[in-house]
């Protein structure tokens, strides 16, 4: 894919104030300042005139659609398919399932009057559809012989938040939502952990991210589930972020709703279910965990330009062009952009690129058109490669298949650095008052010691990693027997 950006109207002075790196505030000195500058000036996304929204912008907005497409099939070739529902949902379905109202009662939006008229019963902006989908799938049911029910939606849901962040936590967002639901629990859970690792593979393998599976505890699982399963990742400033969820809601909506059908031997049976969900907050992680002080870094795979040609103009303008051009035609496999942008400067164009994160920078002037070159400057390292332009495709895919790799590599391994096991608690407040990052520390899993633990250190626990082992320890709070090392962090 092949586009050609065209002069536009802004001077070259606006231009400069947007995107020059005078003005990007270091991400080495202050990340949440940084995080938000980027953001605007990467023309990601922007404040909307309703607080707390934001606005996608088109740069930003292919971001998500990489990850949908991505996701998409990965969702479709399980035998899931997609469906619409409502964003209103009656208040009496919500009030159904006592536990998740709760849960979700501080974040509603109602809407009281409609055609000017106000309404006899009030209706719920959605903040998640479980309530209006169950009511769907009981009506849709008689027999074991309907089941099982496998859907996903693509859609926005709104839930009103007093503190918002671009992407990682505004008032309405966009995201995906499966829900499913069988005969056996067994079947239903295995769509769970189906779920739990198609994320997973989503954020290794597309957005280059590393993070720990595991299980949420009693007090951090969602509203009105038996289990949830979460993939928690470490940021640049040693917070965790909570980068999807999966849950096994047991019987308990199918109860709520009183929505039986007739098992193999005509009797009632309840149906198992599962939700699982996915949104835009990924976007905001993918930023804070690839980018520099210069600005974004784009894994190759999620990044809406791979290549940018940048023709440097001193004389034979016609000429270099042509070169372009012709160059450009041979990279049909990538997705590129051509910068012909006369009204601003060669050095200005590389640190408008560098703030969008594009992976490889290519430049032509008339030193590369006399030696039938192309100049490549890889956007994670800096690292400038001259290349004969005859085998510049094989080339340009083996680099962004090694800047992919490394993406995910470095990653890991700053998580890894910053994942520590303590056994006192005065090491653990020592840790989350200095350096954060994950912490694995026996905990007793009464409710109260978890309560303690955030109030006095402002760290939650994470999960209990799929893969941990069963121990004899002590909790790093009471002292009392503990089986596991959970896992604790601050978090968004």
């Amino acid at each position: 894919m092949i586009s050609c950006s065209t002069p536009g109207v802004d001077t070259i002075g606006e231009n400069m104030q947007n995107f020059t790196k005078k003005f990007l505030t270091k991400k080495s000195q202050d990340l949440s300042k940084w995080y938000n500058e980027v953001i605007l000036k990467a023309e990601l996304a922007d404040y909307a005139p309703v607080k707390g929204c934001m606005v996608i912008r088109p740069y930003g907005y292919a971001l998500w659609e990489g990850i949908v497409g991505f996701m998409d099939k990965l969702i479709k070739n399980r035998g899931i398919k997609n469906a619409y529902f409502p964003i209103f949902i009656p208040e009496k379905f919500l009030n159904l399932e006592k536990e998740h109202v709760e849960g979700f009662a501080p974040h509603l939006a109602v809407v009281t009057i409609a055609g000017g008229e106000e309404l006899k019963e009030r209706l719920i902006v959605r903040p998640t559809s479980e309530t209006v989908m169950y009511e769907m799938y009981k009506q849709w049911t008689q027999s074991w012989r309907d089941l099982p029910i496998l859907i996903n939606q693509w859609n926005n849901v709104v839930r009103w938040e007093k503190r918002t962040y671009l992407f990682l936590r505004t008032s309405e967002f966009l995201w995906q939502e499966g829900h499913c639901a069988h005969a056996t629990h067994a079947e239903s859970v295995d769509v769970v952990l189906w779920a739990l690792d198609a994320y997973q593979k989503t954020y290794n393998e597309l957005l280059g991210m590393y993070g720990i599976a595991g299980v949420k505890s009693e007090s951090e699982r969602f509203a009105g589930a038996a289990k949830t399963y979460t993939y928690e990742m470490l940021m640049p400033d040693g917070k965790a972020l909570q980068g999807c969820t999966s849950h096994d809601l047991g019987q308990n909506f199918a109860k709520a709703f009183n929505w039986t059908v007739q098992d193999e031997k005509g009797e009632k049976l309840y149906p198992w279910q599962n939700s699982w969900g996915f949104s835009t907050r990924s976007i905001g992680g993918l930023i804070m965990a690839h980018g520099d002080d210069q600005g974004l870094i784009l894994p190759p795979k999620i990044s809406p330009i791979q290549v940018v040609i940048i023709p440097i103009f001193k004389k034979s303008k016609e000429r270099i062009n042509k070169y372009v051009k012709d160059l450009a035609e041979k990279l049909t496999d990538f997705r590129v952009e051509i910068d012909l942008k006369e009204e601003e400067s060669a050095g200005f164009k590389f640190n408008k690129w560098e703030v969008k994160g594009v992976p490889l920078r290519i430049e032509i002037g008339e030193k590369e058109i006399q030696d039938n070159t192309a100049t490549l400057v890889r956007r994670d390292n800096g690292e400038r490669i001259t290349l004969k332009t005859n085998n510049l495709e094989k080339e340009i895919n083996k680099l962004l298949t090694e800047m992919q790799n490394e993406a995910y590599a470095r990653h890991r391994k700053f998580t890894l650095e910053n994942t520590r096991e303590v056994n006192t608690y005065d090491e653990f407040k020592e840790i989350m008052q200095t350096k954060k990052g994950f912490l694995k520390a026996f905990w007793c899993e009464n409710p109260e010691c978890e309560k303690k633990i955030k109030e006095e250190t402002k760290a939650t626990t994470r999960c209990l990693p799929l893969d941990v082992k069963e121990e004899n320890g002590q909790c790093v709070y009471c002292g009392k027997n503990a089986k596991y090392r959970w896992l604790f962090a601050q978090s968004y």
